[in-house]
């Protein structure tokens, strides 16, 4: 088995690669970084007046994953995973771009919510930092958006995520490169504006240390601690003069500033503007950096999976308690679709895998649209579905779910926009026998049909003497033929 873990972040400024290797000690396991790779892509940049990313820009952003593609050749699919941030998320050409980046790289790439990404983010800083019982305030400052964490231990009690960035704030506020007083207020101004949007329900939690974890706050401290503006830590006191200094000069020069590197110098008065907002907005003191970033929590992420620790049952399991969900009849109805499933003997693999799991998740969620309105449940479960944040879940993952979700009531017209393949079509298969048999809400016992599938051919083999003693059954099992025939398939059921 390979132990090695890759994740790619995507992020609106620069592409990263990080490999890592997993080392068990005991009942325990480590990740011990083994390659990385980043490019200068400046996506962000690339964005023109109607969202989309320019040619240009597409070339250079397919051409460092290709070089990524590379270094990851034989990689197993289940060990990698790429995710896309902020200018994926705004490009309103991003599903024409989506195939491409993925044949360039090799591997599956999704687009993650600003909620995703803030609760990644905060799983890989706090690797890198001593244990402690204190609350943590976490900031990062990408290109296009910034997070806000606060934890305590490995849990996130606060996630946000804001859409400024030190890309777009630079390109915004400061065109040609032009830093002047009246400038630099309007972009501090209007960064706080964003922020107060969250400001009172993060002063509320509270924290006891603060950490900077992108390339801004890392370029802002060695700026700071370098020149003399600051002793130790990112300070108010020190980004004001940082400011001050840069407003006299009119623009960010390299020879200027001892610890700047040349690629921060385009993006530096943005990302200044918004962490003294943040500062300012949020009554921050003081500021260490973190080590630790997105592409450390995707690996910590896939380490988890790796281990059967996944987030996406913790997410499940806070979503039955959320909408008071039914958990016996969600278990019954589990237990059987899997049960059927099984029976279909699909061959193995990480895709099946995958597919056995969503199918899971998506019984014990299929009524959660029940919370909205009992008339046309299935289609509230599916939006819900589809457009809930829910954490370690990828947009990819959601629409899966949605596409199940829909599907196991009424007709099946309507689910034909998920573009389905044969495997998924017989997953959602299992699920609707199984919310059909169980309608009483009451435990089978047993399994009173097995079922099989050759090509679009699903043959379900009932026994006759249950047929007899659930007549009601037995009309709704008749009445899926027709649903089936016009969705493409044979159903059989004798």
């Amino acid at each position: 088995m390979d132990n090695r873990l890759a994740s790619i972040d995507l992020g609106s400024n620069t592409f990263r690669l990080s490999i890592g290797r997993i080392v068990h000690h005991g009942g325990t396991a480590q990740i011990y970084a083994e390659d990385k790779l980043r490019e200068l892509v400046a996506l962000a940049n690339g964005l023109d007046e109607h969202k989309r990313i320019d040619a240009a820009t597409v070339e250079q952003a397919l051409a460092a994953l290709r070089r990524f593609g590379e270094r990851l050749r034989g990689f197993p699919p289940a060990n990698v995973r790429a995710v896309a941030t902020n200018t994926f998320r705004v490009a309103r050409n991003a599903p024409e771009i989506l195939p491409a980046a993925e044949r360039a790289l090799g591997f599956p790439i999704e687009i993650i919510s600003g909620q995703e990404e803030a609760r990644l983010i905060y799983l890989g800083v706090i690797q890198d930092l001593p244990p402690s019982d204190h609350r943590r305030l976490v900031i990062d400052i990408g290109g296009g958006s910034t997070e806000f964490i606060i934890g305590q231990h490995a849990k996130p009690l606060e996630l946000a995520s804001l859409e400024l960035g030190c890309t777009t704030w630079t390109r915004q506020f400061f065109p040609q490169g032009r830093i002047t007083e009246t400038r630099m207020r309007q972009a501090v101004l209007a960064a706080r504006g964003a922020i107060e949007s969250i400001a009172s329900r993060y002063r509320g939690t509270g924290w006891q240390e603060a950490y900077g974890s992108s390339g801004t706050a890392k370029g802002l401290l060695a700026i700071l601690t370098e020149n003399g503006l600051s002793p130790r830590d990112i300070t108010l006191d020190g980004m004001e003069r940082l400011r001050a200094a840069l407003v006299d000069a009119g623009q960010v020069r390299l020879h200027d500033w001892a610890g700047l590197k040349a690629e921060r110098v385009p993006v530096l008065p943005g990302g200044l503007a918004i962490m003294i907002a943040a500062f300012q907005e949020l009554g921050i003191d003081r500021m260490k950096a973190g080590d630790g970033a997105l592409r450390i929590g995707v690996l910590h992420d896939l380490l988890g999976r790796d281990l059967h620790q996944d987030q996406r049952d913790e997410t499940v399991r806070q979503m039955l308690g959320r909408y008071q969900l039914d958990r016996a009849q969600a278990g019954h109805v589990r237990d059987l679709a899997l049960r059927l499933f099984d029976q279909l003997g699909l061959a193995a693999g990480p895709e099946t895998a995958e597919l056995r799991r969503a199918l899971g998740w998506t019984a014990d969620l299929h009524e959660v649209g029940l919370a909205i309105a009992r008339s046309d449940y299935h289609k509230h479960s599916a939006y819900i579905l589809q457009h809930a944040d829910m954490p370690g879940f990828s947009h990819d993952d959601q629409r899966l779910l949605a596409f199940l979700a829909l599907g196991h009531q009424g007709r099946l017209a309507k689910v034909r926009d998920y573009a389905p393949d044969r495997a998924r079509w017989l997953a959602l298969c299992c699920l609707r026998l199984a919310v059909l048999v169980l309608r009483r809400r009451e435990p089978l016992g047993s399994i009173p049909f097995h079922i099989q599938a050759q090509g679009r051919t699903i043959r379900v083999t009932v026994d006759e003497g249950w047929l007899e003693a659930h007549p009601l059954s037995r009309f709704l099992l008749k009445s899926e033929v027709d649903v089936w025939r016009k969705a493409g398939f044979t159903l059989d059921v004798s």
